[in-house]
């Protein structure tokens, strides 16, 4: 994990700032920073687009009662990939573009998929309903089942006084 930080925080700038020099002096400077603006621009762009469809698909999701699984995995895709295009760099805009278009994005959820199989268990409470829920939860037509939602009075009573145990008053006869 360490390396991994060092390469994210140490290399990739020098990186980015190895090849926005380069590009630099093949085009000016002046193009370069039009470049650079014009691709946060478009990432900016592309960020909204996108993040509005899987927005839409998770909601769908939701409705249909299916788990929203892919549709999360796009929205976390979405975010990254649009943090590096508004990152200044060509590097970053390459990855970022990656994880924005939606036919590389798939890619990289299938990679994503492959690097996280195993490492997470989605714990349900019991089969019946949606999302593992119990039976009359909600997901099977029937309004939900509230065994912990009921209606009781309460009295202070004196500790030390032996007192017979009292119906509650709509049982008393």
């Amino acid at each position: 994990m360490p390396i991994l930080l060092v390469v994210l925080f140490i290399v990739v700038p020098i990186l980015e700032l190895y090849v926005i020099i380069q590009v630099g002096q093949a085009i000016g400077v002046v193009p370069t920073l039009i470049l650079l603006l014009a691709d946060a621009l478009l990432g900016s762009w592309l960020l909204k687009h996108e993040g509005r469809g899987a927005w839409r698909r998770f909601n769908e999701a939701l409705a249909a009662r299916r788990f929203p699984g892919k549709e999360v995995a796009d929205g976390v895709l979405i975010v990254i990939g649009g943090t590096l295009l508004l990152t200044p760099g060509f590097l970053t805009d390459i990855f970022g573009l990656f994880l924005l278009l939606p036919p590389t994005r798939a890619i990289a959820r299938r990679v994503l998929k492959r690097l996280t199989i195993g490492r997470f268990m989605v714990v349900g409470a019991g089969g019946g309903g949606p999302f593992g829920a119990p039976p009359g939860a909600g997901g099977d037509g029937r309004p939900p089942s509230r065994d912990y939602d009921f209606e009781a009075t309460a009295e202070e009573v004196d500790p030390q006084a032996e007192q017979e145990p009292r119906l509650p008053r709509s049982d008393r006869g």
